[in-house]
This record gives structure tokens, sequence and C-alpha cells, in this order.
């Protein structure tokens, strides 16, 4: 695992590393029945440096493919998939197989239903396999991959992929090799110093939760400079943003996320608090909306799912409903950072939904966010 000093986060790999891992290590029994790599040195890509990945299991299989097993470490965070098993079964191409590698999704490898239920297995991981996998093939083969999650069915329930258009399972998502750890608790010290950096030099800041805000905020016309990720810690990055006297926070996130500042939640990891439901069907109550809708959002499997429910309801009960939401993160924050500091900060809340479209802003978010454009 790359290395850290012991006062900092140890980092980890992302999924598609142990994915492609394992795959080298089932090509090279492949091909020589006689090498059992311990483990694997390959290039990540992005960054450019190497990975020393150990390798579990590895064996024949009577099909004639080979199947390596590897476990996730994603470093010192807070994530679900630690020492899962990742499952690569690597075969023979066929002769009609146009590509040299085709690379397949097997149990717990979730489908996009809106991409025609493709397997989640995105551009890093297809990238990283097609990279190192590539000189390896002997002249004239092509190579079949499928990639196993045993336990990534259950896992990806406990997440918020279906709210991303991701069922039955995980995703091998991710655009770097590396898994930062930002929700452990050491990266918050890291995350103050880069906010104290950009607020040295910026009023007004966006903060954003993950990379759908970072990017969504380019889109948007927002100035790159002026974007902070706070991953889950938005209470203490708050409660910093107003100790430094930065004058005013633009929000900027998914609706699934911020919902729980809604409900005075200011960690917004799911291992230490939740109830977004409870917060909107809070929130559909308090606007008016029927009994029969405030029950359906107790029971919506996401929020998704209840977005989506009042959306068939009633286009108009959306605007009204979140609007009430950020009016609300707006004063719950706000008043969070007042009881902490003592210090005034302007704060403005901007959500979208899960096809980036932002869905409400409230009206200290429109101010806000003319201060953060691109001169």
């Amino acid at each position: 695992m790359p290395n850290a000093p012991a006062s900092l986060p140890r980092s980890g790999y992302t999924l598609p590393v142990f994915a492609c891992a394992g795959a080298i290590a089932a090509l090279r029994q492949l091909i020589d029945a006689g090498d059992r790599p311990p483990s694997i040195t390959l290039d990540l890509l992005n960054p450019p440096q190497p990975a020393e990945i150990p390798i579990n299991q590895l064996a024949p299989l009577p099909d004639g493919s080979v199947l390596a097993i590897t476990h996730s470490d994603p470093g010192d965070n807070l994530d679900l998939t630690r020492h899962t098993p990742l499952w690569s079964v690597v075969a023979w191409g066929s002769g009609d197989q146009i590509d040299a590698i085709q690379i397949d999704g097997g149990e717990g490898i979730g489908r996009q239903i809106t991409q025609g239920n493709a397997p989640a297995i995105y551009r890093y991981a297809r990238e990283l396999m097609a990279h190192n996998l590539t000189p390896l093939i002997p002249s004239g083969k092509t190579l079949r991959v499928t990639i196993i999650l045993p336990e990534g069915r259950a896992l990806g329930d406990r997440t918020s992929n279906a709210a991303f258009g991701v069922v039955e399972g995980l995703s091998l998502l991710g655009t770097s090799g590396i898994s930062a750890p930002l929700s452990a608790p050491g990266q918050l010290d890291q995350s103050r110093e880069i906010l104290r950096v950009k607020a040295a030099r910026y009023p007004y800041l966006v903060f954003c939760l993950g990379e759908n805000g970072l990017d969504l905020a380019i889109k948007l016309g927002i100035n790159p400079d002026c974007r902070v990720k706070t991953a889950n810690w938005l209470g203490p990055m708050l409660v910093e943003a107003g100790q430094l006297g930065v004058k005013g926070v633009l929000l900027l996130g998914y609706h699934g996320k911020l919902i729980k500042l809604a409900g005075g939640i200011f960690h917004t990891h799911h291992h230490v608090a939740d109830g977004r439901q409870e917060i909107l069907a809070a929130c559909c109550a308090a606007e008016g909306l029927p009994l029969a809708i405030v029950q359906a959002m107790l029971q919506a499997e996401t929020v998704e799912a209840g977005l989506k429910i009042l959306r068939d309801h009633d286009g108009a009960a959306v605007q009204r409903v979140y609007q009430y939401i950020v009016e609300r993160i707006d004063r719950r924050a706000t008043a969070y950072v007042h009881a902490h500091t003592g210090q005034p900060l302007a704060i403005g809340t901007m959500v979208f939904d899960r096809q980036r479209q932002v869905i409400a802003s409230s009206h200290l978010a429109e101010g806000l966010f003319d201060q953060v454009l691109v001169d």
C-alpha cells in the first residue's frame, strides 16, 4: 500500500486496481501453469506509479479459465468494501472476438440501468486492464476477463448506487488508482490546510462533497480555484471557514447527501448517521403535502426514489419541498457555525439530482453563486 507518515492517514487502492492485479496473475498462469505469483506489480496509470498487490488465491478452473482472488484495501477509509474479495476470471477469447480484451461483469458487479444494463465497469478500470494486460497477451490470442464481487450485491444495497442508476452490485469506479482517505479522521487536518490556503485568497468558496459536485461546479462556470472538496466533514469545515473569516460558502452537492444537514446532521457519512427519508418526509409534511405522500417518503428505498414519487405527484410540489429543504439547510448550517465560533458566515445551498441537474437553490445561494463565477 502507499506509504504515509505516521501522523497522516494511510492511502489504499481503488477496486479497479485489485481487479486488474488479479487478472494479470490469472493471465500469467493461463500462459504458464507453473507461474503462481504471490503478488503482482502493476502500473496505476493515474498516478503513473507502480503498485504491488498481494494475490490471495490462484487456481485453474475446469473450463480452462483461471481464477485469481484479491482482497480490497482502501486504506484508512470508512469504506464498506474493506477486505471484500474480488475474483478475476481470465480465459482465452473466442475466435470471432473483435477486441483484444473483452471485459465482463459477473455476480456482484452492478448493472447500469440507464445504459442498457451494461456492467458498471468504468473507463479507468478498462484502461488500467488494457494497459497492463495487453503486453502479456501472446500473438494471435484474445482475452476474456470476468470480474466477480461475491459480496457486491449485498454491499451495493448499503450504498446510494441505485440513486445513480446502478443496481444489483457495486461499480468498478474511479479515475485514479489511489484511494485517498477522505473519510478517515486524519484527513480532516489536510482538508483544513487546503481550506486555509484558499480562504487566504478568496472571500467566497464552494464546498463540494465529492467528485460529482466538483465536476458540476466547472460546468456551471464556477472558478475551479474556489472549490473545496469537503468529503463528509461538512460541520468541521464550515466551522473552520467561519474561524478563518470567510465571507460566504456555497454548498453544492447531491441532494441525497446534503439533505442530512436539514436534519442537523453535519457529518454525512452513512456510518455516522442517516435519516434521509425521514428528513424528506418531515419536509413534505412541513409543506402540507398529503399524508399518503409523507408516508410514501418514509417507505421509499432512497431519497432519489422519493424525489421521483414527488415528481410523479406534482412538479410544483418538488419545487416547494426542495426550496424548503435548501432554505432549512442554510438556517441550520448558519446556526451551527455561529454556535461553534460566534462568527457570522453566509451559507447558501444548491442541490442536484443523479442526472446532475440542479433541483433547487436557496435565496442566499443565488447571491453567492455570482461571487464564485469565473471572472
